[in-house]
């Protein structure tokens, strides 16, 4: 039986994988769903450790009956060569920290640009047709879609980032590439980055000129990999403690909420889910109020996650559409930059850990739980990113230098390079038309 994907917006017709990916966005506007939800058990992964073996079961459901299903087990070879190591943070494995910053571009971005990116390279005709990955980014997202991508035959990609609103680091990644990649730094915050992708795709001059997919996770190909590390963190877990995962997954735009959401959904070993975000608050605001208001973003230590419309809400609603479900299903909160500076510190001083900002966010969130709900279950704090790509807000927090990993080093030696655009579609235009 062939998987299919409907639009969250309900007017646009069943996909199977293979076309969602390559669309992006579903012609109403709407993101991509599951139409039905495969039921796994951790049977079904035998005593599969690794994350591309783990990756095989749990995301054949969703490719059957497309022409890259065959293929899947070499995409996920490809796209999981790096680990995602679970760091016991006490004695009793009780409080553990999810480390996603080991890849190309010390993001946990790099999990689902990777993937993507080996997917585009065997979609049918692929070689033969030109596609445009359009990325808005907020920080880590749009340097692990240039990696990926980098010099891909047949694929451009266009970044769009928020000017002053990511970290000089995140900067340099987002802007070292040239070649295929073009880096568009955009008058505006990343809500406005992400609305200019959003028109582009509905853009009938930008769709005449090339075929547009994105690479954000409002692509369903980005958000599902993402899936596998909390499936294989929740398994490590059941098997050694007989008890299901909790995760505190740091929030902007929800996709790595939605892959975890998902992985639950599917029949993980996954208990509570907890969404820590930043100052910039309208996921809790509508737990709390059940009104659901986005708004303009404000800037934070977090910059990632400075987010005020995030896209993967309709998602989230549409997996849970009632709030009473909703709030039963999930919690959250909105975490201050004090208390992202103090957990910075105590990360530090009392784990021996470097924490980035959002990072400190999910650990401020465990700190707000009450001391019986942090002793009835297995907590884990997802890392999404390596401290080093925050260094003038982590160093002078912990008193000495954070070192570049050998991944984040090799692209400091590569020049940079943008283009400074305004934050119109016409802006976005041009930029592309001169680019090609």
């Amino acid at each position: 039986m062939s998987a299919q994907f409907a639009s969250s917006r309900g007017h646009a017709a069943l996909v199977g994988f293979g076309a969602a990916l390559r669309q992006g966005l579903a012609p109403d506007g709407g993101l991509y769903v599951p139409v039905s939800w495969p039921q796994l058990t951790p049977r079904q992964f035998g005593d599969h450790s690794a994350l591309a073996e783990i990756a095989v079961p749990l995301l054949e459901p969703w490719l059957a009956g497309d022409a890259l299903a065959p293929l899947l087990p070499e995409i996920a070879a490809e796209a999981f060569n790096f680990p995602a190591p679970l760091v016991p943070l006490d004695a009793d494995g009780r409080l553990a920290v999810l480390e996603l910053f080991h890849g190309p571009t010390a993001a946990f971005k790099d999990f689902g640009a990777r993937f993507l990116a080996a997917c585009f390279a065997r979609l049918p005709g692929a070689a033969a047709g030109r596609i445009t990955i359009l990325v808005a980014t907020s920080g880590d997202t749009g340097g692990a879609v240039a990696a990926a991508f980098h010099r891909r035959p047949g694929i451009e990609v266009a970044v769009l980032f928020p000017k002053g609103r990511v970290s000089p680091t995140q900067e340099h990644q987002l802007t070292c590439w040239g070649d295929n990649v073009r880096s568009l730094r955009v008058r505006g915050t990343f809500d406005d980055c992400q609305r200019l992708v959003k028109q582009a795709f509905l853009d009938p001059e930008l769709g005449a000129r090339a075929s547009l997919s994105s690479a954000n996770s409002i692509n369903l190909g980005r958000l599902l990999p993402q899936a596998v590390y909390y499936a294989a963190t929740s398994l490590a877990i059941q098997r050694r403690y007989g008890e299901p995962a909790s995760f505190i997954v740091p929030s902007g735009n929800l996709g790595n909420a939605l892959a975890c959401l998902w992985a639950r959904r599917m029949g993980l070993p996954i208990a509570e889910v907890v969404l820590a975000h930043n100052a910039n608050r309208p996921v809790p605001d509508y737990l709390d109020s059940g009104d659901w208001r986005p708004r303009a973003s404000v800037a934070t230590l977090a910059s990632a996650m400075d987010v005020g419309d995030p896209s993967n809400m309709e998602r989230l609603r549409a997996l849970y559409p009632g709030l009473a479900e909703l709030r039963t299903a999930v919690s959250a909160c909105s975490i201050s930059d004090e208390e992202i500076r103090e957990r910075i510190r105590a990360g530090y001083h009392d784990f021996g850990q470097l924490w980035c900002p959002h990072t400190a966010t999910a650990a401020a969130a465990w700190y707000r739980l009450s001391p019986e709900r942090r002793r009835a279950r297995r907590w884990v704090l997802v890392s999404t990113a390596h401290a080093a790509k925050f260094r003038e807000i982590v160093e002078p927090l912990i008193g000495r230098p954070v070192a570049l990993p050998d991944s984040l080093v090799k692209l400091f030696a590569r020049p940079a390079q943008c283009v400074e655009i305004a934050a119109t579609l016409d802006a976005v235009r041009q930029a592309l038309q001169e680019g090609g």
